[in-house]
């Protein structure tokens, strides 16, 4: 690693200002701090210091993910595999399939590595699809601006292949992200100035300029020609007809988006972030109870037309995107609320709506993605309400004392 030090610190001077390759600098830059940590140290004691930065930050975010990709691997060959096993013969309609066959792997749904590998297949490509095009955008916009390239879409990269079906076409992956990091985040000005979570924008982009690719019956299973829809799809008909065991929905093994099927691989990832810093208990806890409460409300009222009214505060739980976008999506700390009681109410409302969409509305049955939204709007002006309270009660503790 020595070598590479000294090539790096060797070619650093032809990046400085007035050299020819100056307009690189930034590029340069975020492929060195990347590989290792700056060389500029703050000494004088009037500085605040802290162990952790933007970039320990995401690498903290990256290692939490980590049960999920490993969920989204298994789970996505598990379910193509289960599907191939059943058939009378294997068919080789899909490029991953062909190679399976071709190396000898197998499609057998008892074999670990077998669904792991043909996983890996289906999430690889959508993540270097992800990685080049977003990271493309990234560099351009970091490029004409004269500012150094952040590495929060690093996690941005990982967050948005695990939000998508396995056979997502390619294409509407690049569109997708493209969508995300210009329009959701680059328009306002970067890194830190984001209104909306740049992975929730482009897989809104993708639900509503693509439903057919995102949402439906043949999505959720990278098998060409086996249509078989989510449970929480399912939902709008009794609990027991759907035939997915609470254990299996809480474990990940349903069809679903390739990161979302598993609650406990959230949950590890929630530890992570909660005794790091990095990710708000407030907001998590909050979600939750909001959850449970409209959720056992709507069991109270019941409904002789709509299933969806007995669905309980457990399924909700397990089911779709709740606890992928609980744990990552909603604790974004630029887009989330600030102020310690804004989480709360930010988080609240989350938890609200994102029921208020799965149950009123039986034709989109997943309402996280949307309800994070609304919360990321929303966002700016609870946390306007509570600093604007608290500067009232400073001005009258001030005129009074």
């Amino acid at each position: 690693m020595q070598v590479l030090r000294k090539f790096l610190d060797k070619q650093a001077r032809h990046f400085r200002k007035g050299e020819k390759l100056e307009r690189f600098y930034y590029l340069f830059e975020a492929i060195d701090t990347f590989l290792y940590s700056p060389g500029k140290v703050t000494r004088s004691t009037i500085h605040v210091r802290d162990v952790i930065d933007l970039k320990r930050m995401m690498v903290t975010v990256i290692v939490a993910l980590i049960p999920a990709i490993a969920m989204a691997l298994y789970n996505t060959g598990l379910q193509a595999n289960l599907i191939i096993f059943g058939l009378d013969s294997v068919p080789l309609n899909t490029w991953q399939q062909r190679v399976v066959h071709w190396l000898g792997v197998g499609f057998n749904p008892h074999h670990f590595w077998a669904n792991l590998f043909h996983g890996a297949l289906y999430f690889f490509p959508v993540y270097f699809v992800t990685l080049a095009v977003g990271g493309f955008w990234e560099v351009l916009f970091a490029t004409v601006r004269r500012h150094e390239i952040a590495e929060g879409f690093f996690v941005t990269s990982l967050l948005f292949p695990l939000i998508l079906p396995p056979t997502m076409p390619y294409w509407q992956v690049a569109l997708g992200i493209s969508f995300g990091v210009v329009i959701g985040k680059e328009v306002f000005g970067g890194v830190g100035m984001n209104v909306l979570n740049p992975a929730l924008v482009g897989r809104a982009f993708l639900f509503f300029s693509y439903p057919a690719q995102i949402s439906g019956d043949n999505v959720w299973v990278a098998v060409d020609g086996i249509s078989r829809a989510t449970p929480l799809a399912q939902l709008a008909d009794p609990l027991s007809q759907f035939g997915t065991r609470w254990w299996d929905a809480f474990l990940g093994f349903i069809p679903g988006s390739m990161g979302e099927t598993s609650t406990l691989a959230c949950l590890l990832g929630a530890v992570i972030l909660v005794f790091t810093g990095i990710g708000s208990w407030r907001i998590m806890l909050s979600i939750l109870f909001g959850m449970l409460g409209t959720s056992l409300l709507f069991n109270l009222i019941g409904s002789a037309t709509n299933a969806l009214f007995q669905v309980t505060p457990w399924w909700h739980l397990v089911l779709g995107g709740f606890a992928f976008g609980t744990v990552f999506m909603a604790t974004d700390p630029v887009t989330a609320a600030m102020t310690n009681p804004g989480k709360y109410l930010y988080g609240l409302l989350i938890g609200v709506l994102v029921v208020l969409i799965r149950v009123i509305n039986p034709a989109f049955p997943e309402g996280m993605m949307l309800a994070i939204l609304f919360g990321n709007v929303f966002a700016p002006i609870i946390d306007r309400i509570f600093i604007n309270a608290h500067i009232k009660r400073r001005q009258a503790r001030y005129v009074n004392g």
